[in-house]
């Protein structure tokens, strides 16, 4: 048994993430679309474990306990993430977690999901805990690095580079396409350089 990891992360053009760190753009930059919105449904439904940090758990539960019903945080790909399995890499967090099915896993990230991969088949999958995928990349477990680059350029109020802690890859294209005209969603197999 092994599972595929799927390391998940939007960008802008110029390899920055939205999270909250400086501007005003918000999580897709204000370029959602319904082609976008629905593929991230799908990505999200079916038989997954959802593997986080304990930085962006807390942000997403901190943005889900402050987001209106109509904002982007309650999307429908959102609610289809937060009802997946999830397991949560941290030393500092503890049980029960303010999520539907979540558990944590303490202890270091690597062998935590070393032992997650060979334990099952069921995919993994993580959205953003750039830290956590560095270093899992590093480490030779991501099979998939899922890019989605929307049409913007933050260069004055860009402050996490999605990349900006990982190691040289040598990266093959998998899949591209293109959502609403304007987004390209990118996979990619990654190998340390």
């Amino acid at each position: 048994m092994s599972a595929t990891y799927t390391f998940d992360v939007f960008a802008s053009l110029d390899g920055y993430g939205s999270y909250g760190h400086g501007g005003d753009w918000g999580g897709y930059w204000g370029k959602q679309g319904p082609e976008l919105l629905e593929r991230r449904r799908s990505q999200y439904a079916g038989d997954q474990r959802l593997v986080l940090g304990a930085t962006t758990f807390r942000d997403f539960v901190r943005m889900l306990s402050t987001g209106a019903e109509d904002s982007e945080v309650r999307d429908s790909w959102v609610t289809e993430m937060t009802n997946l399995p999830a397991t949560v890499v941290s030393s500092t967090l503890e049980g029960p977690l303010d999520w539907p099915d979540a558990t944590v896993a303490s202890g270091d990230a690597i062998d935590v999901v070393a032992r997650l991969k060979e334990e099952s088949d069921t995919p993994l999958r993580s959205h953003g805990s750039l830290s956590l995928n560095w270093a899992l990349m590093a480490a030779g477990l991501v099979d998939r690095v899922q890019v989605t680059v929307f049409p913007v350029i933050t260069g004055t109020t860009g402050t996490l580079p999605v990349f900006g802690g990982a190691g040289d890859f040598d990266l093959e294209l998998l899949e591209s396409r293109t959502l609403d005209g304007r987004t390209q969603e990118l996979i990619y197999r990654p190998t340390p350089h």
